[in-house]
Parts: structure tokens; C-alpha cells; sequence
């Protein structure tokens, strides 16, 4: 956890007063100080089903999140521990342990299903607890499964042609964990063993019949089967057998538990700690704890205000704090950069924007690395325009240095020959020779002088300049020279005056070819980083889709293998619409990478490459 020492107990993130909702700050200040990834591991169930017993395993210890000793729910809303993740290193898991569902005081049943959906949409493994065995009754009380359809929404505004939410919810639902607490029972079917995984599935298999209570369970069932791909099973036996330790079970020692309980304990951690998942959000953008502080503020405040949470607003919310926050670091990162690496004067103006181009590379990379779903490239747009100012002031400052030094350097270099002047030295014949002597003595002694910056030639050619009335005034009194001679000087000042105004104007035409260059470099860079970043989301979002239509093709073939061909049959119409979905991403992936190149192209031929 960054600059956030491990947290010794739970805190309340979600609370449940009055059946009202709200976020606790000082539990979302804990996850906003989050910058590692999270796993986020949740548990749900009914009341009085050790379900914060097995989180405080989880977390190492017997005790912490709060367990009830009597027939009253003892958790209320969801209560959070964070701590490093044991085998994930720069990961932190974060363990949600949620108030029992069904209880009887709670005046409105839609509270228990609110946070059901919480869990689902915050975790990244989901843990459904229950008692005694999987059968009609346990899967009839998962009924909050089967409103997640109508409590959660995965985009804003789907078209009619797009495939329902219920499959968009394959995309980013959590993994599945059941366990089941005092499992009485053999592990065996119709006479062979069977492993805890098998048991799952053969209790998830459809029953035929038209019973309500038969359809109900059903629902359930093909709930978990379609929106949970990967699915776990864990059975427990009881933790002891002495009625007076189980009220008190978070004070007994774990040697002192059932020896059968400890060894399923410890299979089940083992399983959270090496295969729950990263949370991610569709793409694959990592959820960091302050992103899931984030999602949760808007999942909850949409609670709130009676709307329906949905996944594509929350993302969106995301990705403008998110973006604004990459933007910030990246300037920052370039700023602090170039302070780093850049002493003032540098020597050419390459030199300064050789510094530059490395810095900005850096800096696009850490934007890169923190924006996502950047629509229309504004935030990117706005960090060149940023380090575009950023170098604009670096370029001023550069040349207010190189100017500073060159005309205190001149000054000190100039002295004799203005201390000569103001003395009369040079008004005397064959003044003319010596003064142009300690003048030239001047301007050599100069060019020795190493590093003075890209204004050099522009500072001595105005000293130079300076010094022409001077010049021509010891000339023309210079009684040593004929006419003819003078005429002679005079016209090579001339001369050489035009020759270094050339000299200049070459420099100055090379610096701005520099610049020019310069500014490709950065188009160049910014295509470069946007083209591989778009490919690599365009891979991931392909890998889900077909990951999405495997899973659906799955279920489509176990419906038809129960005997349930009209269930199978209507999977049709959704996995047609996914393989077309699949087969226009296939060929238009690279489309919208080359529009942006082309349109941002344009505008650079046309002098501002971020006019789009």
C-alpha cells in the first residue's frame, strides 16, 4: 500500500444505516492512497454463515472483521481490510466482508440486493457463503443473482441492435467462489466420487419441469452459469464440534479447530492468494485503489439518487479523473526533467532540444501508462500543448541566460578597450590601427570562451554594432590616413558587418530548422506511443470478446446436452451478434488508428499537428 502502513483492523467503506447507503471518507481515503493494483475479494451470503470468519483467515488472523455470537446480523454494510498481497508483489488485496443478507428487521428487501450488486461490481473474486449443502432451497436464496440484470447496467445507451446486458456482463463480472459451510454430505454421484468442483456443476444443471419453485431455482442457476465463467466450489466441515466455542469462535486458537476445517482453510487461501485476479474493467484497465475508490463513489452515489449504477458511466467518471491526473504527473515529469538535466546557458540550442525530446518521451510514457478511454485524444492533446509552453519557456530562459552571461562576459572582456576610448588613447595618429587591434582582441577573446549559450553571436554582433559610430568617429580623425585609406576602412567595416548579419541569419535559419525538426520528433513520438498503446487495447478487447463467445458457446452446448434445446436456441441470436462484433473489430482495427494519423498528419503539414 503506498505511503499507508498495513491496516491492523477492518473499516466500515460502505455503510448501511437506515437502509440508506453512504461512503465512508476515512475508508475511501485509505483506498485513494492506493497506487498498486488491487485484488478485491468480496463475500456475500446470509447472516450467521461465517462469512467474516473466513475473511480474518484470509487476512492472517481470527479476529478483526466483526463475527455475531447471536441470532441478530452482526455486520452492517461492508466492512474493508486492505493489507500487500501475499504472492502478488506491488499488489495490494483488499478483502470486502458484507452485512448477512435476509435479514428480517430490514423493512426494504432491495437494500440486501443493492449490496449483492455492490459486491459484484467492486470484486474481483466474488464469494458466495451458505450452510449446509447446494440444493433447491440454497440456490432459491440466491435469488439476488438473478435481479443483477435490472440493478446494473453495463453501457449508458445501448442501441437495439446490441447484444443485452446480460452478456455485456461476462465481460467484466468477478470470478465465483461457493463455499459451503457444515457440509454434511458424501462428495459422490450415483455411486462415484466426485471433486467440490463437480458438485457445483452438477448442482447448477438445469431441472425440467414447470413448477415455480422449480423455474426460480432455475432462474438462479442459469444466472451463475451465464454470467460467472470461471466458477469454484470449497465445502467445509464444521470448525469444532463444541457447541460453547462455536458463539465464540474468533477467540479459539486455529490448532484447536477441527483438523478436516484447517486443511480446507487452508486450500481455499491458497486458492484466493494464487488465483484471484487483478481487478480490471473492460479493456483491461487496472483498477488501482483509488480507481476502486473512485467506481465506488458513483456505483453508490447512483444507488442514491435511484438511478441504475452503470459500468460504462462509472468508467467514463474514471477516466476524467484519471486522465486529468495522468496529464498533471506527466508535465510534472517532463518539468522536473529538464530541471534535472538542462544547465542554463546550454551551448547550441540542439543541445537544449536533444534534452527536451527525451524528456517529452518520458513524459508521454507516463501519460500512456496512467490515461485510458481517452475520447478524441483531448487529454493528450492538451499535455503537447502543455510541453509546447513548457519548452517555449525553456527556450525564453535559455536565451535570457546565454544573453545575461555573453553581455557580462563582453563588459569585463571590453573593459581596456572602453577605458582606452574614454581616455583618449585612440585620438592620436595611427589611433585607428590600435584601436581596431584591441578591438579584434576583444572579439577573439570572446569566441575563446566556451558554452555562452545560443545568443552569443546575436550579443557580440550588437557589441559590435555598438562600437561602429566609435569606429568610424577615430577613423575619420585619424590624421595618419589619407583619404583613399579611410575610404579603404571603411568599406571593409561595411563588409564585414554584412558578412556577420549573414552569419547570423544563417544561425538564426538553422535553429529554426532545429525547432521545426524538433516538433516532428514529438508528432513522430506522440503517433508512435498512441499507435502501440490503441494496438495493445484493441488486442485486449479482442481477447475478451472471444473470450466472452467461448464461454457463451459453452453454455449454448450444456443447454442443448440437458436437454434443453429452445434455452440453447436462444443463445443464437446474442453469439451471432458477438461473431459479427468480432469479425468488424477484426477488420476494422487498425482504422481508427490510421484516421488519427492521417487527421493529426494533416495538421501538422498545415503547422499545428493538434488541430483535430
Amino acid at each position: 500500500m503506498a505511503s499507508e502502513s498495513p491496516m491492523k483492523i477492518p473499516i466500515c467503506l460502505v455503510e448501511n444505516w437506515n437502509e440508506q447507503l453512504t461512503v465512508n471518507s476515512e475508508a475511501l481515503r485509505i483506498l485513494e492512497n492506493i497506487c498498486q493494483p488491487v485484488v478485491v475479494v468480496a463475500i456475500v451470503g446470509t447472516y450467521r454463515t461465517g462469512k467474516s470468519c473466513l475473511m480474518n483467515h484470509l487476512a492472517g488472523q481470527n479476529h478483526g472483521f466483526p463475527l455475531g455470537s447471536t441470532v441478530k446480523a452482526k455486520t452492517k454494510g461492508i466492512w474493508m481490510l486492505c493489507m500487500p498481497h501475499p504472492s502478488k508483489p506491488n499488489h495490494t488485496l483488499v478483502l470486502l466482508d458484507t452485512e448477512g443478507l435476509g435479514d428480517v428487521e430490514k423493512v426494504d428487501p432491495k437494500n440486501d440486493s443493492w449490496i449483492f450488486a455492490l459486491a459484484v461490481l467492486l470484486s474481483s473474486l466474488f464469494v458466495y457463503n451458505s450452510m449446509g449443502n447446494i440444493d433447491r432451497i440454497a440456490l432459491e436464496q440466491l435469488h439476488y443473482v438473478t435481479e443483477l440484470t435490472q440493478l446494473i447496467r453495463a453501457k449508458s445507451d445501448p442501441t437495439p441492435d446490441e447484444v443485452e446486458d446480460s452478456s455485456e456482463f461476462v465481460r467484466f463480472f468477478p470470478d465465483f467462489v461457493w463455499t459451503v459451510r457444515d457440509f454434511m454430505l458424501e462428495l459422490d454421484l450415483d455411486g462415484q466420487p466426485i471433486t467440490e468442483d463437480e458438485y457445483l456443476e452438477n448442482a447448477l444443471k438445469l431441472i425440467k419441469g414447470k413448477n415455480p419453485n422449480i423455474q426460480n431455482s432455475n432462474m438462479s442457476r442459469e444466472c451463475i452459469r451465464y454470467f460467472f465463467p470461471k466458477r469454484k466450489c470449497f465445502v467445509f466441515d464444521r470448525p469444532t464440534n463444541d457447541r460453547s466455542l462455536l458463539s465464540h469462535i474468533d477467540k479459539v486458537p486455529q490448532n484447536q479447530l477441527e483438523s478436516n476445517f484447517q486443511e480446507q482453510l487452508k486450500k481455499f487461501c491458497s486458492y484466493v492468494f494464487t488465483n484471484a485476479k487483478t481487478k480490471t474493467l473492460r479493456g483491461g484497465i487496472t483498477v488501482t485503489g483509488n480507481r476502486l475508490a473512485t467506481l465506488l463513489e458513483t456505483y453508490v452515489d447512483a444507488i442514491n439518487k435511484g438511478t441504475i449504477p452503470c459500468l460504462e458511466n462509472a468508467v467514463t467518471t474514471l477516466a476524467q479523473r484519471e486522465n486529468s491526473a495522468a496529464l498533471q504527473k506527466a508535465a510534472d515529469h517532463y518539468s522536473e526533467q529538464m530541471a534535472q538535466r538542462v544547465q542554463f546557458p546550454t551551448d547550441t540550442l540542439q543541445e537544449l532540444l536533444e534534452v527536451h525530446t527525451a524528456c517529452e518521451r518520458e513524459a508521454i510514457t507516463v501519460f500512456m501508462e496512467h490515461s485510458f478511454k481517452d475520447e478524441n485524444l483531448g487529454f493528450q492533446k492538451k499535455l503537447i500543448e502543455t510541453i509546447e509552453r513548457k519548452k517555449e519557456a525553456l527556450l525564453l530562459q535559455n536565451e535570457e541566460a546565454s544573453v545575461k552571461y555573453c553581455q557580462g562576459l563582453l563588459k569585463q572582456l571590453s573593459e581596456p578597450l572602453m577605458q582606452g576610448i574614454s581616455r583618449g588613447a585612440f585620438s592620436i595618429p595611427g589611433g585607428h590601427r590600435l584601436y581596431l587591434e584591441a578591438k579584434e582582441k576583444v572579439e577573439l577573446d570572446y569566441k575563446l570562451v566556451p558554452r555562452k549559450g545560443v545568443k552569443a553571436m546575436e550579443v557580440l554582433q550588437s557589441f559590435l554594432q555598438s562600437q561602429s559610430v566609435i569606429e568610424k568617429s577615430i577613423m575619420h580623425s585619424d590624421e595618419a590616413l589619407t583619404k583613399g585609406e579611410k575610404a579603404i576602412a571603411e568599406e571593409r567595416a561595411k563588409k564585414e558587418a554584412a558578412e556577420k548579419e549573414q552569419e547570423l541569419l544563417r544561425q538564426q535559419n538553422k535553429e529554426q530548422q532545429e525547432k521545426m525538426e524538433a516538433q516532428e520528433r514529438s508528432f513522430r513520438e506522440n503517433m508512435k506511443q498512441l499507435k502501440e498503446k490503441m494496438e495493445r487495447e484493441k488486442e485486449s478487447i479482442l481477447r475478451e470478446q472471444e473470450r466472452v463467445l467461448k464461454h457463451m458457446l459453452k453454455v449454448q452446448k450444456e443447454l442443448l446436452t440437458e436437454g434443453f434445446r429452445e434455452k440453447s436456441e436462444a443463445l443464437n441470436k446474442e453469439i451471432n451478434q458477438l461473431k459479427e462484433e468480432i469479425k468488424r473489430f477484426e477488420e476494422n482495427k487498425y482504422m481508427n488508428i490510421l484516421k488519427i494519423i492521417c487527421v493529426v498528419g494533416i495538421g501538422f503539414l498545415i503547422g499545428n499537428p493538434w488541430c483535430v
